[in-house]
């Protein structure tokens, strides 16, 4: 497969108002999506379908609207103004549900078919798991809020991860693709990434903030992508070593992560590349970048 199947810059998968769309109508993808929409005080639906969806607000706030147990249900997402905020309050919508989504700004959906009916969950923003990860400039920070133990779902997994300019994150690169229970997990991800000037910074105008980001072959399949992204970018990621993502120098790095896959158990479960694992031990007594957390922390709670 090309890089180009696996990698879309912003825009290029718009469909039926939304800005992106993943889902299986893409060639070798079968497991997760994600829809991502610019709203301006309007809406967008989606259909009573067999797929779960969590509603994420990437910038603003939005209300849901839905049907479940045969009675309407209204949940107000205050959301942030960005996605550099620290965590927002989310929406798990169970399969087989129409939603109706209204609001001013960026909104996400993460998706996953499946035809089991789990209860919606409304998980607000003071109840995120907020993990500060890795050490020194692997440090990063990981909103936990759909994720297994945190999540009542079926098979869809969704977290999100804020990188400090200059960090690297998705490091060591690591792969889920082979079912070996207990330590290894089938998942298909997608990273939908936004970018910005680094957090306290002054950049001119002309100023285009990015990231860069790196998949390659396994023995599962084989994957080559090694780019530039930006905000409103898409990898997908089938198979192969993920990672680094990388913060450039002078602009923070964003990505929201949909995970679902095959096997019977959901569980995130990955195997490092042996060539790099070594990498971890290394931050033992490093202390974690001082820039972080971005937005609230879990102390105290």
């Amino acid at each position: 497969m090309s890089e180009v199947q696996w990698f879309h810059r912003r825009g290029e998968l718009s469909r039926e108002g939304w800005e992106s769309v993943v889902d299986s109508a893409l060639p070798g993808w079968a497991h997760t999506g994600i829809r991502v929409a610019e709203l301006a005080n309007t809406w967008v639906t989606g259909r009573a379908t067999d797929v779960e969806r969590m509603i994420v607000p990437l910038a603003g706030s939005f209300t849901v609207s839905f049907v479940e147990h045969g009675e309407d249900s209204t949940v107000v997402l205050a959301g942030r103004a960005s996605v550099f905020d620290g965590p927002t309050d989310v929406l798990y919508v169970p399969a087989g549900t129409a939603v109706t989504i209204v609001g001013t700004g960026r909104v996400a959906v993460a998706e996953s078919p499946t035809t089991v009916v789990r209860e919606s969950c409304h998980v607000e923003r003071a109840d995120v798991a907020v993990e500060l990860r890795g050490a020194g400039q692997s440090s990063r920070q990981v909103h936990n809020f759909g994720v297994p133990g945190a999540l009542d779902a079926e098979r869809l997994i969704v977290c999100e991860v804020i990188t400090p300019a200059g960090n690297w994150s998705s490091y060591p690169a690591h792969k889920h693709d082979e079912h070996v229970p207990g330590h290894e997990s089938r998942l298909e991800e997608i990273y939908y990434f936004e970018a910005a000037t680094a957090k306290g910074a002054v950049a001119p105008s002309t100023a285009r903030p990015f990231g860069l980001f790196s998949t390659y072959s396994s023995p599962a399949g084989e994957i080559d992508i090694n780019t530039q992204v930006g905000s409103g970018d898409i990898a997908l990621v089938p198979f192969g070593y993920h990672g680094p993502a990388v913060a450039a120098p002078g602009y923070d790095l964003y990505y929201l992560n949909v995970m679902a896959g095959p096997d019977p158990e959901r569980a995130w479960r990955i195997s490092d590349d042996p060539a790099h694992a070594w990498v971890r031990d290394t931050w033992a007594g490093k202390p974690i970048d001082e820039r972080l957390p971005y937005g609230r922390t879990d102390e105290g709670r």
